[in-house]
Parts: C-alpha cells; structure tokens; sequence
C-alpha cells in the first residue's frame, strides 16, 4: 500500500471539526445539540447579497481575474476608508476566503524551517498552514489570569532569530476574544521595524467589538507600509462564511506580486461569491449596530451561565464572538468527547471545542475550552445550564484517561 506524506500524517486535526462523526452519531439517536464549537453564526446574510445571487444574469461562468475583479475590490477601498484604512485597489488581493489569504501570506513571507511568532492560544489552521510549508510557529504564551491580552514585549523580542520572518496576531482574537490596543500595535510596529520583519493582522472580526470600543487596523497605523500585511474575510462580518471570500491588504509591492503567483496557479477567487460579497458592501451600517448589541446580549448570557458553574474561570471577551473558559477537569478533549456520546440532559446535549488544538503544545490547553456564542441568547442558557449538569454529572465519575 503506499504511503501518504510525512504531511499528511502529523498535520493536525481541526479542534472545531474532529467531533463531528460523533456528533452525528448523537443526532441519529435524536438527541438534540446545541453547537457551541464553531463559529458559524445564525444572523441571516444580508438582503443585497443575496438579491445579487437571485439576480445575475451571467450565461457562462467563467474564469475570472486571479486578484479578483476590479470593481469589487473598488468598493473595498470605499469600505475601508470608513475604518482608517487607505487603500488602492492594486493593494488588494481577493482570495478564497482567509484561509487561502493566510496560506498565501505564510508561502510568500517564509521558507522552509523559517519561523512566525504567534500569541497562543490562536485560531488552529494557523498551526495546519504553517506545518505544510514546513514553517516553524514560536509561540508566546497569553494567560487566562490577564485575559489574554497581548504578553509584554519583552517576550516577542526574547524569541526573535535569525530565521524569524514575522509576527502574526489575530485582533479582535479567535478563539479568546482578546482585543489588542492601538498601543499594542504600535508597540509591535517598534518591534517589527527593528528587527526587519513582517506584522501580520487578522482583521475578519473588526466589527465585533463591545463596550463602546474598536479594533483598531494594522493598516491604520503610519509608516509601516513595508512590513504590515492584512487578512481580512466576508464570511463572520456578513455571515457569509460559506461564500469564501477574503483578501491580503499590503503596501508591499514585493510580497503582493509573490502572492499574485500564487493567486495565478489557483486561477481565480469565486465568481458569484465576490458579486455577493461587493452588494454586501452596500449593506447599512444599522445592521453591524443591531448584530453588535445582539452578539453583546448573548456574550452576557453566555458568560453569566459559565460563571455560575463551580470552578469555571472565563474572562469576559471585548470581541469577536468566542470565549475561552478554563473548566475544573483535567481533560477537555475527554470531556467534549464524553458529552456527545454519553451524556444528555432530557435528550439534548452541548458540542465545544476542546483548547487543546489552540496551543502550539496541546498540554497548555487540555482544561480549556473556546465556546462560541452564536445562538440565540435563550439557547445559549438552556446551554449552560446542560453544561453545568454535566460538569456535574462528569465531576461524579472517575475516568481513566
């Protein structure tokens, strides 16, 4: 039989996804789920983006420019100057959602057994990206007991070689919620300049922000044209997260035209997808107030039913819709696994992603777990309150793990 690639073998499993056969498994029987593990949100897309799908007129579907048409990425600049980002449409290049702009970037900043430094816990697939391109993730450690703000400095600095070719941060941050300050920013840009290197921002959060505050741009910040590059997405601001639609912003010339490379040997971004995400552009901005308070009304619920429950410790996320909650068990993986195929409160159940798969070391994460409240508020309490009969119920039993 042959073999697959060394790749293939040690790539991780997505700490979001790995459950699903048995959550499956768990419906077959009619237990009902509430899914807290993914970050696939209930609002509904935008009425001009999905009126532009109803109304295409197109014949043939063809291929269409590898940067993404013009007239779309246009009308991001617009978008864009409204959030202190100025742009010119060769600035951008559309990609297949933020995946393909994060893979993109990493091919084009590092070679193989180079290194990016990341704040950890950080969204999953960043690991995945960097393991196929034989890249080496550093990370840094945040701590539950400081919110997971960004670590100090210092920390970046200590871990910077001569094989170190960027730093990459997610603000607001999946999967804590963390929100980094325009001085944080500014502190980075100190850092990234000093050592020649580039500053990597995911932005596909930036209207998800709560007490009266904002996530500020990488783009935003002056004379960091040459190292700064942005990852940003339709699918969490228009929930769209099924249309594929991201982008890379730089001002780097150098790294753009290594991505246009790569851009060119995958073809083209989604046809249709990008006619949805440029009418999504004319959506008003009463929407991104209204989803605000609603996502804001369900972090609260969310938040107040897991500090009801004894041991857990959660710090209250400033944005995003993610939080990251440190549970009084020992194995979380054990746990989500448990809760799908053992446990039921009136034959319903809670599926969440365990923090392991969050860490660049799993061990730093096996009591933590990313829930993401992206239900409705009164879901979310029937929720916990599943939660908490089964920290119970778990907390009751002696396992061997």
């Amino acid at each position: 039989m042959p073999k697959i690639s060394k790749k293939g073998v040690y790539l991780p499993s997505s700490p979001i996804r790995k459950l699903s056969s048995f959550a499956d498994m768990t419906k077959k029987k009619g237990i009902k789920i509430y899914h807290l593990n993914i970050g696939q949100p209930d609002i509904p897309t935008p009425y001009h983006a999905i009126e532009s799908l109803k109304n295409t007129s197109i014949e043939t579907l063809a291929y269409g420019p590898s940067e993404g048409f013009e007239n779309y990425r246009k009308k991001l600049v617009k978008y864009y100057e409204k959030c202190n980002i100025f742009l010119s449409p060769n600035d951008l290049i559309i990609t297949t959602g933020a995946s393909e702009s994060l893979a993109f970037t990493m091919a084009s900043i590092a070679d193989t057994d180079d290194e990016i430094i990341i704040p950890e816990p950080f969204y999953a697939n960043y690991k995945t990206f960097a393991q196929v391109y034989g890249i080496k993730i550093i990370p840094i450690l945040s701590s539950i007991e400081n919110h997971f703000m960004l670590p100090p400095i210092s920390a970046f600095e200590e871990k910077i070689s001569v094989n170190t070719k960027g730093i990459l941060i997610c603000n607001p941050n999946n999967p804590t919620g963390a929100l980094y300050t325009e001085r944080d920013l500014h502190a980075l840009k100190g850092l990234v300049k000093k050592h020649d290197l580039f500053l990597i921002s995911d932005e596909a959060y930036r209207e998800f922000v709560y007490q009266d505050k904002q996530a500020p741009s990488l783009l935003s910040i002056a004379d960091l044209d040459q190292h700064a590059i942005m990852i940003d997405s339709v699918s969490k601001r228009y929930s769209m997260c099924g249309a594929r639609i991201g982008c890379i912003g730089s001002k780097n010339k150098v790294f753009m035209e290594s991505v246009l490379k790569l851009a060119q040997a995958r073809l083209c971004p989604p046809t249709l997808e990008q006619f949805a995400a440029e009418a999504a552009l004319d959506t008003p901005d009463q929407y991104f107030e209204s989803i605000r308070a609603e996502y804001k009304q369900r972090r609260d619920t969310l938040i107040e039913g897991l500090l009801k429950m004894k041991g857990v410790v959660c710090p209250q996320p400033e944005g995003a819709f993610y939080c990251m909650a440190e549970f009084p068990i020992e194995d979380t993986d054990h746990f989500a696994r448990w809760l799908l195929e053992d446990f039921h409160h009136k034959k319903e159940t809670v599926m969440v992603a365990p923090a392991s798969g969050f860490y660049n070391h799993g061990a730093l994460g096996k009591k933590q777990i990313r829930l993401a409240y992206v239900l409705k508020s009164q879901e979310l309490k029937r929720a916990t309150e599943i939660l908490n009969s089964a920290l119970e119920s778990y907390l009751g039993n002696t396992f061997e793990l």
